[in-house]
């Protein structure tokens, strides 16, 4: 079969900070990459939102050698922002209308979907905890149920922002005379200094307010991080240990609503984990086999396998346009993932 015999399926992987895209040929193979800013529409509005997936759509039929105006067979998009219906429905009338060469066929589902059909072909479940946090269930069936993902003000359990702010919160309760900390603050207050530049509590008000950024807050966690690892410092330590706990927990949650095909195959139940508070697994790692013994097996969950990609979820954005065309694209997925723990429950 020649290139040109061959049908293009586009996968794109859309964040709040940044997009990845990939190019796959009907063999599997991949034919090329792109890169571009934030693609949600929340964030940025939808006629911009177009115009960047159409940038990075004609980027990689051009590195492929695809012509422009060969429309891909399907385009699938995981994107931020992109798991409500009426977002959805925007998204494909916009291509549809405006952008009539990019594709035959669009389909449109949230950042998680792309991430679990890179590593699994029959559904589980997604555990981000980056800047944010959420959990997504995904049965065979493709009926999705979630824990978490409300945003750092209501949310965020175990998330990056999370870390970084429980940490201050105990410290200045404990400053304030508050609540009382059975542990020293001193680690978490040289941190804070250190980190945000500052010598006392009240310059941190202005991130806190005037000056707010969620990543700003978040990326103090990286340097908790290093503090447990470095130091063993006892406050830090259980921190890390919490939010193990709640990571575990957003798993529970979601327990009744699991398809038994998704906990009697090897491996048992098997948890696609991504974001950046997973380098930290070893300091997760007490909280969170403690709360899943305990009720895992409560809830039938025999076995718990995590997972870490080693691709974009771009790829399995590709793989759900193309099914959703009744093309079953050929993956890879010993290549695409990787399992670093595995525990019996029961």
């Amino acid at each position: 079969m020649s290139g040109d015999e061959f049908e293009y399926y586009g996968g794109i992987e859309g964040g709040a900070t940044h997009s990845k895209m990939v190019l796959i040929r009907s063999d599997g193979k991949v034919a090329g990459w792109s890169e571009g800013p934030c693609t949600n529409q929340w964030l940025i509005g939808l006629e911009e939102c177009l115009k960047r997936i159409n940038t990075m759509t004609v980027e990689v039929k051009e590195k492929a050698g695809v012509e422009a105006s060969k429309p891909l067979k399907a385009l699938g998009m995981s994107l931020s922002g992109g798991d409500e219906s009426e977002s959805q429905r925007q998204l494909k009338e916009g291509i549809k209308t405006n952008y009539v060469d990019l594709t035959s066929h669009t389909y449109v589902a949230s950042d998680t979907f792309g991430a679990l059909a890179t590593a699994l072909s029959n559904g589980g479940i997604v555990l981000i905890a980056g800047t944010g946090s959420n959990c997504q269930l995904i049965n065979p069936d493709n009926s999705a149920y979630r824990c978490g993902g409300w945003g750092h003000l209501i949310g965020d359990e175990s998330s990056a922002y999370w870390i970084s702010h429980k940490a201050l919160k105990m410290y200045f309760d404990k400053e304030d005379n508050l609540v009382e900390c059975p542990y020293d603050t001193t680690a978490v207050k040289d941190i804070m200094c250190s980190y945000f530049e500052i010598k006392d509590r009240p310059e941190l008000l202005n991130f806190l307010y005037a000056k707010f950024e969620k990543a700003k807050i978040a990326g103090m966690c990286k340097e908790l991080a290093k503090c447990a690892v470095d130091t063993k410092d006892p406050l830090c330590l259980h921190i890390f240990e919490e939010a193990g706990k709640l990571l575990a927990r957003h798993i529970l949650a979601l327990g009744p609503k699991m398809d038994k095909k998704i906990l009697e195959g090897d491996g048992g139940l098997h948890v696609v984990c991504v974001g950046s508070v997973w380098k930290s697994w070893s300091l997760l790692e007490p909280g969170f086999v403690a709360v899943m013994s305990e009720g895992g097996p409560k809830l039938g969950i025999p076995e718990v396998t995590l997972m870490e990609l080693l691709v974009s979820g771009a790829v399995g954005a590709a793989s759900l346009g193309a099914r959703d065309v009744n093309f079953d694209l050929p993956m890879d997925y010993k290549a695409n993932a990787k399992i670093f723990f595995n525990k019996k429950l029961e």
